[in-house]
């Protein structure tokens, strides 16, 4: 090698570069010759062309030139055509204009001396009327004549021009650009030289000086060596394209005999192994499988110290590996399917859903038909039993494709005979694997016109599986075999059962959950109030919204409660609340509050109180629980009461952590009420304070949970406003029509919280419904009362409660003259009752107390309780009010 790069510089053509590049000049010079002579020989058929064009139009121009017929006619056409002639020849620059009569004598010609002799040539086709072309060499060199005919008026040939070019006078402009071509064709040779260098000194770089020989030489080993080797070997350039494959290559990889060039997408590879060819990654001992092949892959990248872009993949066969790698795929085919399974089956916490899945997924991957039957006792919720022979199952998901079949429908309850394989299955716990179906071996026995029929229909392989959970069958499941043509085996039957023990763990848990969810739900709604109390002071309307199950916790079981409570005095109370978090603890939490508030409004409280104390309740519900060491207590409970009287109008109402209430006028205005803020219940220490409003009749007073306003996308601000809006420029709307307007504009999608509403109308007595008068401080005021009261009553019809109101009004007039401060007021309210009250400026409350023989007083409380249906007492901030309530006739 030395010696030849020695000798480079003198033998350099026998690389296989300055091959390249002799042939390179060779071929450019040729093609420059070439296009020389082209240029040339195509220069000398255009100067005959313009030879002979030229001539033509000059000759025929002269000859039908106006005055010609004249001239030729005249006594002397010489001295008439000759000027003419001349002065057209040297304009049209051609060589000759020759005008003869009919018997060839000139009539004008570029040598003077020859005017008057006769043409030369044949005038004879001329004077017929053609029109000659002739290529002549004279003595001036090769020229081009023509002749054309002159006719007169009537056609007649009266004489002949013929005008003539030598090719030297029309080829000298093209002869001027001979040194601009032979200029343009040495710079093309100087460029494509310079050109044809270039590539050489880089093909020499390329092929490193060797010579053809050392070449051919050298490729014929790699080629014997490529092809020799056990191994496939695959050369993968840009854009995935092949550029080399082996004989083992394409034996391995089952390729047509052409690839070279082709992309990998095209040459039809598996996939796996086209995806590796395409990336160019790095592989090391990847196992592919190809065909009935195992091949084990190694890639490698060609473009490392500068080598071009590509990839070198290497393939060696390892088909001994074949048994092996088949259990390991069936296993992993397992694997993957019951991986699969755990995916798509038990997505939510739906027993027959569950199923459902069930099947759908057997059908896909491992059936043509499917069925599950499950035990009546467990669709209820309830524990399931050890054994599933005898019991009663119903069929609640079957799939199959559109198969037409003679199985169970859907909701037929089915009861397994314990005579039966599939029975005794059940019993046991245990799959039964039936591979021949046509054989009738006793599967049979439990309907056989439906087994005859299946099979007709191409059935001929099953497996049942009982669901089993926890030692309870929980039902069966059915794998039925008709368009694949394999039966199963015990391989399949394996498969089948962990299929549906990992069913089975979905079904008991939505079984359990739907138990407890209606646990859950069932203690809710006992809680909440069914239905709405008789009263007589609003037209009420409520609605109820669990959160939806998954967003809101339990399947919709919260904490949000609220309630109508009629009060004495023909007043109602209206209760919102909100226990916050989901679930039973939540629903629990709630009972207890709402007891309390039952309980607590009994004692007439007003609603500062009342809520005062529900917090003193709930802060010692959280010390019990975290001394129990339950980590849950109630913080974050809130609620608002409001008392409503329909004698004066008024509401009272506080609120504690609560949202406040909005008030829609007569008129059409809805607004915010202005409710002072009270810290949320179990924070204790902190009082509460009123707002006491004035309610024109048909109000309406809405009350609500956060849930209606407050949402993930909605700020709370906006919720309000959007509950203002919604409200704003309807009061004619009943309290129901409020409910559904509301709902309708702002119930959330999707409901993550409960959702409370309640919504009253206000009514207001009229005054002949109330009677009110003021008592002095004298005993003998009481015999006035006592007739003004019998004169209301008469004139509201009610002479027969006369007698029994007046000795009620009397003896708590007279206690209160007695034990009280005045002023005394006494009420009387025709309602759904009688109601009598009685108010003083003294907090003192009398008690009924059973009185002896020997004492003087004491027995007036108890004949107000004797006479009275209800009696009471309610305090007031300016002292406190004795109530009754006595019974009304039917007809009244």
């Amino acid at each position: 090698m030395a010696q030849r790069n020695g000798r480079r510089s003198v033998l350099g053509m026998r690389t296989v570069a300055g091959q390249v590049f002799l042939l390179q000049v060779a071929i450019v010079l040729l093609l420059v010759a070439t296009c020389i002579v082209a240029l040339v020989l195509q220069s000398h058929a255009d100067s005959e062309r313009e030879a002979v064009s030229r001539s033509l139009a000059v000759a025929e121009t002269f000859a039908n030139s106006p005055g010609m017929d004249a001239a030729l006619k005249s006594a002397a056409p010489a001295v008439i055509l000759q000027p003419r002639a001349e002065a057209v020849r040297q304009d049209a620059d051609v060589d000759f204009l020759v005008v003869f009569g009919t018997d060839g004598t000139r009539y004008s010609h570029p040598v003077p001396g020859l005017i008057g002799k006769k043409f030369t040539g044949d005038i004879q086709s001329v004077l017929r009327g053609e029109t000659i072309t002739k290529k002549l060499d004279s003595g001036i060199g090769p020229l081009v004549q023509v002749a054309v005919p002159v006719r007169d008026r009537d056609s007649t040939v009266i004489g002949a021009v013929s005008a003539g070019v030598t090719l030297e006078r029309v080829s000298g402009a093209a002869n001027d650009q001979f040194p601009l071509i032979f200029g343009a064709a040495g710079v093309v040779l100087l460029l494509t030289t310079a050109g044809a260098a270039l590539v050489s000194k880089r093909l020499r770089r390329q092929t490193r000086g060797l010579g053809p020989e050392e070449m051919t030489r050298m490729y014929e080993h790699h080629d014997a060596v490529l092809h020799a080797v056990r191994e496939g070997v695959l050369i993968v350039g840009e854009e995935g394209r092949l550029l080399l494959a082996n004989d083992e290559a394409r034996r391995l990889l089952d390729l047509p005999a052409t690839v070279e060039g082709r992309r990998v997408a095209e040459v039809g590879m598996e996939q796996q192994t086209a995806e590796l060819l395409e990336s160019g990654r790095v592989a090391s001992d990847e196992i592919h499988r190809v065909g009935d092949r195992l091949l084990v892959v190694n890639q490698r990248p060609t473009d490392q110290n500068g080598g071009p872009p590509g990839s070198v993949a290497t393939f060696r066969d390892t088909t001994e590996l074949q048994a092996l790698s088949g259990r390991a795929d069936i296993a992993q085919g397992r694997l993957k399917l019951l991986y699969d399974a755990g995916e798509e089956i038990g997505t939510k916490l739906d027993v027959v859903r569950t199923c459902q899945e069930l099947v759908e997924f057997a059908v896909d991957r491992f059936a043509d038909y499917a069925t599950v039957d499950l035990v009546e006792a467990v669709l209820r919720g309830e524990e399931p039993m050890k054994s599933g022979a005898g019991a009663d199952m119903r069929r609640i998901a079957a799939d199959g494709h559109g198969l037409d079949t003679a199985h169970f429908q859907l909701d037929t309850v089915i009861r397994y005979l314990p005579s039966t394989r599939l029975g005794d299955g059940l019993n046991r716990g245990e799959a039964v694997l039936e591979p021949v179906l046509d054989t009738f071996n006793g599967w049979e026995q439990q309907a056989p016109e439906r087994a005859r029929a299946l099979v007709d229909a191409g059935f001929h392989s099953m497996i049942a599986v009982p669901l089993r959970a926890r030692g309870a069958i929980l039902g069966v499941a059915i794998f039925w075999r008709a368009e694949r043509p394999e039966a199963y085996d015990e391989e399949d039957r394996s498969v089948a059962e962990e299929l549906v023990a990992r069913a089975a763990v979905s079904v008991d848990n939505a079984r359990r959950y739907s138990r407890e969810h209606t646990m859950a739900v069932t203690l809710q709604r006992s809680l909440l109030p069914r239905g709405l109390p008789e009263q007589d002071a609003l037209d009420v309307a409520f609605r109820y919204r669990p959160a939806q199950a998954g967003l809101g916790g339990l399947g919709g079981v919260g904490g949000d409660w609220f309630d109508i409570i009629p009060l004495p005095g023909a007043r109602v109370a209206l209760v919102v609340g909100d226990v916050v978090g989901h679930g039973l603890h939540a629903a629990a939490t709630m009972g207890r509050l709402r007891t309390a508030v039952h309980n607590f409004s009994t004692l007439d409280l007003p609603p500062d109180e009342l809520l005062w104390h529900l917090d003193e309740l709930v802060t010692r519900i959280d010390q019990d629980e975290a001394e129990g060491g339950v980590e849950a207590g109630v913080t974050g409970a809130t609620c608002l009461y409001a008392i409503y009287d329909p004698a004066s109008g008024r509401c009272t109402m506080a609120r504690a952590g609560h949202l406040q209430p909005v008030v829609l006028r007569p008129d059409g205005t809805a607004e915010i009420a202005d409710v002072p803020g009270g810290p949320p219940l179990g924070l204790g220490g902190l009082p509460f304070e009123t707002l006491e409003l004035e309610l024109e009749r048909n109000s309406s007073l809405v009350l609500y949970t956060d849930g209606l306003v407050e949402d993930r996308d909605r700020d709370i601000d906006v919720g309000l406003d959007l509950l203002c809006d919604t409200l704003r420029g309807h009061p004619d709307r009943t309290p129901e029509e409020i409910c559904e307007a509301v709902l309708d504009a702002m119930l959330p999608e999707p409901q993550r919280d409960d959702i409370a509403l309640l919504v009253g109308r206000t009514k207001v007595f009229e005054s002949s419904e109330v009677a009110d008068w003021e008592v002095p401080s004298d005993p003998s005021a009481v015999a006035e009362v006592r007739a003004a009261v019998a004169l209301k009553l008469d004139e509201w019809g009610l002479e027969d409660e006369a007698f029994t109101t007046e000795l009620i009004l009397s003896e708590l007039v007279t206690n209160a003259i007695r034990y009280a401060t005045g002023p005394i007021r006494v009420r009387l309210i025709r309602e759904r009752t009688l109601i009598c009250e009685v108010s003083d400026r003294s907090s003192t409350s009398p008690h009924l107390r059973q009185a002896t023989i020997t004492d003087e007083g004491g027995r007036g409380l108890f004949l107000v309780a004797q006479f009275a249906d209800r009696w009471g007492t309610r305090y007031t901030p300016g002292g406190k009010v004795i109530w009754t309530e006595q019974p009304l006739p039917p007809d009244d």
